[in-house]
């Protein structure tokens, strides 16, 4: 049975009390420790591989080239990394810039006023304000709190848990996630017409339009007094379908890439998407969740907002898709419920 210890201050608290060491609760393993450096440096380097930049101005175009390209680019990025840049993705970036002006305000609350949103995470209400709890052997706890939330549908939003200050909280976000829900029928539909499938197949095994929902996380990284010892999220991948990631262009992002670490680049305008682990089961592997990771700093506020395109818990089982699937090919991982899929990754369920 894995433990739950009562909740640790929150993160903000910590970094502003004028502490020099951090708890051992946030001090990474020994195996993490040796590949933690500093992320301003690491996100100068040149040399070496780097996130693919995928520009989707032809996404539609009446160019057949030009579509086709555009098309060609962003698989060939689904299979080799799992995670790309989108510029020129169509959301326009006054609205970027509404929605992280939003959260930035939230945040910049008094911690006492953010508690009237706080979540109760060991009760199984995940939504709102939080931070992790230890919820392993080691009681590890990453440097972060956060905001967490169902932007899309709109019958499946509690808009009585969203920030009422600010005042644009509400309609930026909203606006955002329509958006973003256009944009992955977008994504989809050519990842799907990529495995030889019809172009909505992927979406509607995926929960389609009736059943497909949208979950904002935004992570909030205070200043650490250690980074060399802490990890803002530990490495993870996705359980979503998709996900869209803006950022204060503050750097944190690392991609375990070909046995290494690889750290993104803040590209001005861009949506960083991730393939998720459900793109990867039902496509048995040929694209892929990538490995990631997040660090902190000691001078920057580091912001995300991370969108989760993810499938209904329990209506649909997924697997890999008949057609991804043969004799040389054969499939990779076992029917399970989203739900399922969840609580194998998370206690190792079968």
């Amino acid at each position: 049975m894995v433990s739950i210890m009562a909740p640790s201050p929150r993160v903000e608290v910590l970094a502003r009390s004028g502490i020099d060491t951090i708890p051992k609760e946030y001090v990474r393993t020994e195996e993490e420790l040796k590949s933690i450096g500093d992320i301003f440096a690491e996100e100068k380097v040149t040399d070496g591989p780097q996130l693919p930049v995928i520009d989707l101005a032809g996404i539609s175009s009446d160019d057949e080239e030009t579509r086709l390209k555009c098309h060609e680019e962003l698989k060939k990025a689904a299979v080799e990394w799992g995670v790309m840049h989108l510029v020129n993705h169509g959301v326009p970036e006054e609205l970027m810039e509404r929605v992280k002006n939003a959260g930035r305000a939230f945040f910049e609350l008094p911690v006492e006023e953010k508690e009237e949103y706080a979540n109760d995470q060991a009760a199984g209400n995940v939504q709102g304000y939080g931070s992790k709890l230890a919820n392993n052997a080691s009681g590890q706890l990453e440097w972060e709190d956060y905001f967490f939330h169902c932007v899309f549908p709109p019958e499946k939003r509690d808009l009585s848990i969203w920030p009422k200050n600010p005042a644009d909280y509400v309609p930026a976000t909203t606006e955002y996630a329509e958006q973003l829900r256009s944009l992955t029928t977008k994504i989809l539909s050519i990842l799907s017409t990529g495995l030889g499938l019809e172009p909505d197949r992927l979406e509607q095994e995926a929960g389609g339009a009736e059943d497909l929902i949208l979950q904002m996380k935004i992570n909030y990284y205070p200043k650490c007094p250690q980074p060399e010892l802490a990890l803002g999220v530990e490495a993870h991948t996705d359980v979503s379908a998709l996900t869209f990631i803006l950022h204060n262009m503050v750097p944190g992002l690392q991609l375990f890439y070909e046995g290494n670490w690889v750290t993104a680049k803040c590209v001005p305008n861009s949506i960083i998407m991730h393939i998720g682990d459900t793109v990867e089961i039902l496509s048995n592997g040929k694209y892929k969740s990538i490995l990631h990771r997040g660090l902190v700093n000691k001078e920057k506020v580091r912001i995300s907002w991370a969108v989760f395109c993810e499938p209904p818990k329990e209506r649909i089982v997924l697997r890999p898709l008949p057609e991804t699937v043969s004799e040389a090919e054969p499939p990779l991982f076992p029917p399970r419920t989203f739900a399922q899929h969840i609580e194998h990754k998370l206690f190792g369920k079968s």
